[in-house]
């Protein structure tokens, strides 16, 4: 194995960071507090708008002093209350977890689909439809979780198997590899059970449609631990960008941070998932926009991406609702048109620097 040594301008370079960081700091600042502000906006919108627009004085007295009798409270306070909250915590937790993958894996393309936990998630609903005769979003939860927590603690222990160990490259092989055996088995389910592909195609789209509060009070502990695990990790992840040795010299852990990492994602995404599908491109875009706006710093990252989440989410799950009216888009759709554009920019600008 070969290891490339540090020259002296990297270490100038890795020592200017926290200059650069102070210098950032106003302009962090002023663009955490203007998406902030548009997150504010993005949920008012989530409230008010739909099929029926519903004016903000009764969205605010539904809020306030909701009037059982009013229609439009009732639509407020019952279906676009939860949900907009469960929008938000999806979006909260699918971009915190995609800065923790590329922060483990060292890989700007990486996103809960690269360790397959999104495809084990889905395999595990799909068994649960197939042979288990599960049909409502309720009853996927526990098996989308399962299987998001499976998929994750095989990956990582096929990675402990090569002989380097766990590095970003054989995590990233080992779950392509699971998730294409996952794809796979998916794929023969449901072609041989109409009524497992109907059931199952709906909750795959990715939706917020549908969800109740009551699935959110089962999971939202999952949540808040694994925003915790991954603050707490925030600053090991940005030594362990440096590389594995230069963590090690500074007196961290870097194994022990991979650990806490990955135990943060798979509460994370096994709960995004569990309660609204697999949302593709939140933890890839999510990070990159954060990244341009605060450097390397994850702390920051961690930050931007609590708020630009559920702003991503948010925001398509409104345009999602307006653009065909009176039917709409599933939220899962509209990122995807997102995310395509900005996949291919990031793969643009990876290769060029490759190169």
């Amino acid at each position: 194995m070969t290891t490339t040594a540090r020259t002296p301008a990297a270490g100038a370079s890795d020592a200017m960071e926290p200059v650069r960081g102070r210098s950032r700091g106003p302009r962090r600042i002023v663009g955490l507090a203007a998406s902030l502000v548009a997150l504010l906006l993005v949920i008012v919108a989530s409230l008010a708008l739909g099929t029926r627009g519903t004016p903000l004085v009764e969205v605010f007295a539904a809020l306030t002093q909701p009037d059982p009798t009013n229609p439009l409270h009732t639509v407020v306070r019952e279906l676009r209350v939860p949900r907009t909250v469960i929008g938000a915590l999806v979006g909260l937790a699918l971009a915190v977890a995609g800065c923790l993958m590329q922060g483990v894996t060292r890989n700007p393309l990486a996103d809960p689909g690269l360790l397959g936990i999104n495809a084990g998630a889905s395999l595990f609903v799909v068994i649960a439809i197939a042979l288990f005769g599960v049909t409502s979003p309720f009853g996927f939860i526990w098996f989308a979780f399962a299987g998001a927590a499976a998929t994750a603690a095989l990956v990582y222990f096929i990675g402990t198997l090569a002989r380097d160990g766990a590095t970003p490259v054989t995590l990233a092989l080992a779950g392509m590899a699971i998730a294409a055996v996952s794809t796979s088995i998916v794929t023969l389910l449901i072609i041989t059970d109409v009524q497992t592909l109907n059931t199952f195609r709906f909750w795959q789209v990715g939706s917020l449609a549908g969800r109740g509060i009551d699935m959110l009070g089962m999971l939202w502990p999952f949540i808040l631990i694994g925003l915790l695990l991954a603050l707490f990790v925030g600053r090991d992840l940005t030594l362990l960008a440096f590389g594995d040795d230069v963590a090690k010299g500074l007196g961290h852990n870097a194994a022990l941070t991979r650990g806490l990492s990955a135990v943060a994602i798979v509460l994370l995404c096994g709960t995004a998932t569990a309660l609204a599908g697999p949302l593709v491109f939140v933890g890839l875009v999510v990070p990159h926009i954060a990244r341009a706006i605060v450097g390397t710093d994850y702390r920051w990252m961690l930050a931007y991406a609590v708020v630009l989440g559920p702003l991503l989410v948010l925001l398509a799950d409104v345009v999602g609702r307006l653009i065909v009216q009176p039917s709409e888009l599933e939220v899962g759709l509209v990122i995807a048109v997102i995310g395509v554009p900005v996949l291919v920019a990031l793969v643009r600008r990876v290769k060029g620097r490759a190169l």
